[in-house]
């Protein structure tokens, strides 16, 4: 039997010279790898004694160091596999939550999930536009569909691809890194506030920010799916808008867009981390970190949807607006909501609405937490602090 003797430094000024500590054991791992005999082979190791340490001596049995050992190669296993969720955290490379870099990656990942969900949706934004735009035209989603292609042919469906996929994944970056960097500002100052405070205030803070950058792509996305001899795109798009109205034509719609977007952020961020929350309480009964990577996944896709389909339903009048406006349907929003009609604000193009915003919510989560996962990072969900507890 191998025995560890340790032999810890004194204070200073209470004993002489330094100390140093001794190991000598069985090392089982050398004798596998050589495959040699079963004869003990002692190594000693060499390692100053911890400063500050009472005087003294002590025996570590081999079972003990064993078991030491045991569990620091699980944990290195755990790490190297992801830890199923509650391992992530360092991030890949040893990044740091809420540092400059876990920020700008969740910007991209904002940016990748929401600039390829929007594009693929494209055939039915276009529709969902024109229905805004011409309701006794477009009356539903598979004669809309049908009148289009008819009429303009199939790549009609993709007019105004490039302000999505550009516009959005811009927005998409604002929103989503913006709403991870003043979550966490929040969450330290408003200690003592409700969670739902708190996701209100990150959510309307980004997107703020977040519809500034998307409106002059949006101004030129709306008039190129609705008025087929306006551009065919962005590049011709822009000094076409600027020319015609100057720059205070690419921010014509922001406050419709603010009305539209800020309610169904706030809403769906909310929801979001509220069903999150919920999900892992009530229906899978683990703790986030205790859970498997499809769990988390799981977990995310169905909080997305159902974030995605009630912020719809309270962020639909002011899309209708938005169309309206941009259209040049009304001169300003009074006239917008008098010639939509009170009814034809919460009924007009809702379900095509609720049919893109679902999917593309839940897809967009899907993507943002994917990627948060293959770099290292936990799943979306939860307040800072509830995160820096977590043991990661």
């Amino acid at each position: 039997m191998a025995v560890a003797l340790t032999s810890q430094r004194h204070e200073e000024g209470e004993g002489p010279g330094p100390h140093y500590v001794f190991h000598f054991r069985s090392s089982l791992q050398q004798r596998r790898r050589r495959k040699e005999s079963n004869l003990p082979i002692l190594s000693l190791l060499l390692v100053p004694a911890r400063r500050g340490a009472l005087c003294g001596a002590r025996f570590i049995s081999t079972t003990e160091m064993g078991a030491r050992g045991c569990e620091a190669e699980a944990e290195a296993a755990r790490v190297a596999k992801g830890g199923g969720g509650g391992g992530r955290g360092g991030g890949a490379g040893g990044m740091r939550l809420f540092s400059p870099e876990y920020y700008a990656l969740c910007a991209g990942g904002g940016m990748l999930a929401a600039g390829a969900t929007h594009l693929a949706i494209t055939p039915l934004d276009v529709l969902k536009v024109n229905m805004q735009v011409n309701p006794m035209k477009y009356t539903s989603i598979y004669s809309g569909l049908n009148i289009l292609v008819k009429e303009e042919g199939a790549s009609s469906l993709w007019r105004g691809w490039a302000g999505k996929f550009f516009g959005y994944g811009v927005q998409g970056g604002c929103k989503f890194g913006l709403y991870e960097y003043f979550k966490k500002k929040y969450s330290d100052v408003l200690v003592d506030r409700n969670k739902s405070t708190i996701y209100f205030l990150s959510s309307a803070s980004a997107q703020i920010i977040a519809d500034v950058a998307l409106c002059p792509f949006e101004s030129v996305k709306v008039r190129v799916q609705t008025q087929p001899m306006f551009a065919k795109g962005l590049v011709d798009g822009f000094p076409r808008v600027y020319a015609t109205e100057g720059l205070s034509g690419f921010y014509r719609g922001l406050l419709p867009l603010w009305g539209r977007n800020l309610p169904f952020s706030m809403l769906m961020f909310s929801t979001f981390e509220h069903s999150v929350d919920i999900l892992y309480k009530n229906v899978i009964q683990k703790k986030k970190e205790d859970c498997s990577t499809l769990q988390e996944l799981g977990a995310t896709c169905l909080a997305g949807y159902i974030s995605g389909a009630v912020g719809t339903i309270v962020s639909n009048p002011a899309d209708n607006i938005v169309s309206s406006l941009y259209n040049k349907k009304a001169r300003n929003i009074v006239d917008a909501v008098k010639s939509i009609g009170f009814r034809g604000l919460f009924t007009r193009s809702l379900p095509v609405r609720i049919t893109l915003v679902g999917p593309v919510i839940t897809m967009q989560w899907f993507f943002y937490d994917t990627i948060k996962i293959l770099t290292g990072l936990p799943t979306s969900g939860g307040l800072p602090r509830e995160l820096e507890e977590i043991d990661i």
